[in-house]
């Protein structure tokens, strides 16, 4: 069997599903636009940039989380699919991970936004497996919090290498191991792979892809 790992944002899907959710809470009128949007840009450039405190950015984007009942979260996070993350997918992006499938392949999503803004997205492509930062929550509500290692940079090898052991498996009980991502973020686990592939590539990956050989790929 062979291990198939794809980032979400910007690679399965073409657009960044947690700053869209701030986005899209803010059109709801659940954040106040200037202050918020102000800042969800300015994060998500930090992200681009590499220089990200993911500590930071999972302070203010949970705390939003732990002001609502589950019930009203999930009634935003339906209309958030339909608006947002559906016209997100495209047709390429689908026929990638079915490429996958096909072949018998274990398909994981291993990203750095959180689990419930994530899960339903990794439902939609039929994929179980999801390797996400996880939300502290504590009797139904979410606290605002970050449980565990967050899923970012060298947190994804980590996270995942955990997952593996939970199943008594470790990357090398895989025949080849693939990853796709747009981001240099993800270089720590591009580079553990047999395989690794850059999908609609930021700058520096683009450069760090081209001068490796590897393979470049748009899903767009």
């Amino acid at each position: 069997m062979r291990l198939a790992l794809f980032d979400l944002d910007n690679t399965l899907l073409a657009g960044d599903s947690d700053f869209e959710w701030g986005q899209f809470l803010i059109s709801q009128g659940v954040l106040d636009r200037e202050l918020h949007s102000a800042q969800n840009l300015r994060f998500y450039e930090d992200y681009k940039a590499g220089t990200l405190d993911i500590h930071a950015f999972l302070e203010f984007q949970l705390k939003p989380l732990s002001r609502h009942p589950r019930s009203q979260l999930e009634a935003w996070h339906r209309l958030y699919m339909e608006q947002k993350i559906r016209p997100m997918i495209t047709p390429k992006a689908r026929a990638l991970v079915e490429e996958h499938r096909k072949k018998g392949d274990l398909l994981v999503i291993i990203t750095a936004t959180n689990s419930f803004v994530t899960s339903p997205i990794a439902q939609e492509f039929g994929i179980e497996h999801l390797i996400a930062t996880i939300p502290e929550e504590k009797d139904g509500r979410f606290t605002g919090r970050v449980a565990g290692i967050p899923s970012f940079k060298e947190g994804k090898i980590t996270r995942l290498l955990q997952w593996l052991e939970s199943r008594g498996q470790t990357l090398q009980s895989f025949e080849s191991s693939w990853f796709y991502s747009d981001s240099h973020n993800d270089l720590p686990l591009l580079k553990l792979v047999d395989h690794p592939v850059a999908v609609d590539a930021d700058p520096q990956l683009k450069a760090y892809a081209q001068a490796h050989g590897w393979p470049q790929i748009s899903l767009r």
